[in-house]
This record gives C-alpha cells, sequence and structure tokens, in this order.
C-alpha cells in the first residue's frame, strides 16, 4: 500500500473542480491507499475556493494568482506523503488511469500521462507550437519525449525537491521537471492517454511560447550546455570560413596573382576574423559550462522501489 498525496493546483474553475475531486477519491478508495488530497486555490475570482472545502480534499489557498507552478510546489511543500500525483482541475485528464501510473513507479522515477492516446483533444493552434518545443527538448536530453508538459504525473516528493530552485512559478512547472530530470539520467516511463476537451477557458496563451523556448535553452545551459554552445559555434565557423573563401576570391578578383594577393590586398576581412575567433571563444565557453555543469550536477536519488 502507498502513501499518497494528490495536488490539483485549481484557478477559476469552479465548472470542474469538484468533479475532478469526487473523480479522485473514487479511484483512491478503489485502490486501497492511505492517501491525501490537496487543492491550491491560487487566488480564484470565482466559487472555486468555497466549493472544494465542501469536499474531503484539504484546500490551500494563495492570496494572488502566483501560477500553476507555484501551486504545485504549495502542494508538494505541504504534502504528508512521499509518493505525489499532480492532476489538472479541468476535467481533461483520465484520473481512472492514476492506479496503472502507480503501478509503474516502482521500476523508475517519474511516470507521465503521455497524451498520446486514442482520443486527444489538444487545439490544433497548439501543435505547431508544442511539437517544436518537444523536437527542442529531444535535441537536448538525448532522450525520446512522447509528451514534454503533462499535467497528469506519479513521482516521488524527493525527486521534486531536489530540483525546487529550478522549478518556475508558471505552466513551465511539467516542461522543466521532466527536462531536469531526463539530463539527471533518471528514469522516466510513459504512459499513453486520453485527453479531452477542457471545461472553461484554458489559462495557457499563445504569448506563453516564446517563455517555453527561453525555458527550455536556459535547462539546456544548465544541464547540457555543449548542445548549446556547439551548433552556434559550428554556425560562426563556417560562416566564417565562407567569408573568409569569399575575401579570397574577390581579393584575387582585383588582383590577378597569387603575389599581388600576398602583397598589395588585405585579403582577410574583419568580418572573417570576428567570426571565426568567436566560433573558438564560443566552443571554449561551452566545454567550460560543460565541466561546471558536471562538477556541479548532485547525484540524484535513483528509485529504489519503496514508498
Amino acid at each position: 500500500m502507498k502513501n499518497i498525496s494528490v495536488i490539483i493546483p485549481a484557478y477559476n474553475e469552479e465548472q470542474s473542480i469538484v468533479t475532478t475531486i469526487e473523480s479522485v477519491v473514487n479511484i483512491l478508495v478503489s485502490c486501497g491507499s492511505e492517501s491525501e488530497i490537496i487543492v491550491v486555490d491560487d487566488g480564484s475570482s470565482d466559487s472555486t475556493f468555497a466549493l472544494a472545502s465542501s469536499t474531503v480534499a484539504r484546500v490551500i489557498r494563495h492570496s494572488c494568482n502566483y501560477g500553476y507552478g507555484a501551486s504545485l510546489k504549495t502542494g508538494i511543500r505541504s504534502a504528508s506523503n512521499g509518493i505525489i500525483i499532480i492532476c489538472d482541475a479541468d476535467g481533461t485528464y483520465p484520473v481512472g488511469r492514476i492506479p496503472e501510473l502507480l503501478s509503474q513507479l516502482d521500476n523508475c522515477d517519474m511516470v507521465v500521462g503521455s497524451r498520446t492516446g486514442d482520443t486527444v483533444c489538444i487545439p490544433w493552434n497548439r501543435k505547431p507550437a508544442k511539437w517544436f518545443l518537444r523536437k527542442l527538448a529531444v535535441h537536448i536530453t538525448g532522450r525520446d519525449i512522447p509528451d514534454l508538459n503533462s499535467g497528469l504525473r506519479v513521482f516521488r516528493k524527493s525527486l521534486a525537491l531536489q530540483y525546487f530552485n529550478l522549478l518556475p512559478s508558471g505552466f513551465s512547472f511539467t516542461t522543466t521537471i521532466t527536462v531536469a530530470s531526463l539530463c539527471d539520467d533518471l528514469e522516466v516511463t510513459y504512459v499513453p492517454i486520453d485527453y479531452r476537451q477542457r471545461t472553461g477557458e484554458s489559462k495557457i496563451k499563445p504569448a506563453h511560447f516564446p517563455n517555453f523556448i527561453m525555458l527550455v535553452l536556459r535547462l539546456a545551459v544548465l544541464f547540457r550546455p555543449l548542445k548549446v554552445f556547439v551548433p552556434i559555434s559550428l554556425f560562426c565557423f563556417v560562416t566564417g570560413l565562407l567569408k573568409l573563401s569569399l575575401d579570397i576570391i574577390s581579393a584575387a578578383n582585383q588582383a590577378g596573382s597569387l603575389g599581388a594577393i600576398l602583397t598589395s590586398f588585405p585579403v582577410v576581412s574583419t568580418t572573417s576574423v570576428i567570426l571565426l575567433v568567436s566560433a573558438l571563444q564560443i566552443l571554449l565557453f561551452g566545454m567550460v559550462a560543460e565541466a561546471m555543469a558536471r562538477r556541479a550536477k548532485p547525484l540524484p536519488d535513483m528509485y529504489t522501489g519503496t514508498d
């Protein structure tokens, strides 16, 4: 029997919060687990707090809207149990799959409900951005990532606390903990799930996309610096060589002979020099950053198969 804390962040989710809590309660009862449900009301302006308080859940209220990640961190800090389940309050995730996700945790560090099932209702305008972010994260981590930021996942509290200083207060919480875990070679298991159409209005806006990109790049610099610095260095080097070649060709056309090129014409332009020197400097910065990242990296708490 596992001791479980289910954390449900909620912001203006009055239409679905009670149904979500009741569904989670029914699933946990059927599992026979010792558990608690923590709802973190992130400064809702509707009746989310009152409705959640009328259920068996323990409700924590933020005085204002701090963000999705801040709500999860509040819930994790307050959790009494060692195993954490996070689930959105909008009714999109199939909470009936929680027992299956829990059963996988004995063999890994984190289990993610991957939204790759038969029925996945993700708005079409989000798919290109999600695809690009996932490909970027795959390049950084070198691991396959079916779903980068699923909001239904199971992990040990100790894993989250290990990265607390990195976990942001916004929607990129799940992206961060996924990339950080994979970069530290922790074992992440993905279980395909369906994803229903949400109740109410989504809180994620197109304006969040640049923030997600910057987040993944920052994580790359922290965990896998060479994945960022080497491509930039290579780009500068190749561009510098091309510019140097054009300089030589241009000087040859003007001089007409090799001797005249060497004595009468400035062959190498300032642009070529800057690009080639920059390539070397960026590569050296990347190598130093990689050494620092490896030296500062804590030894991960690998799974033990216990609660």
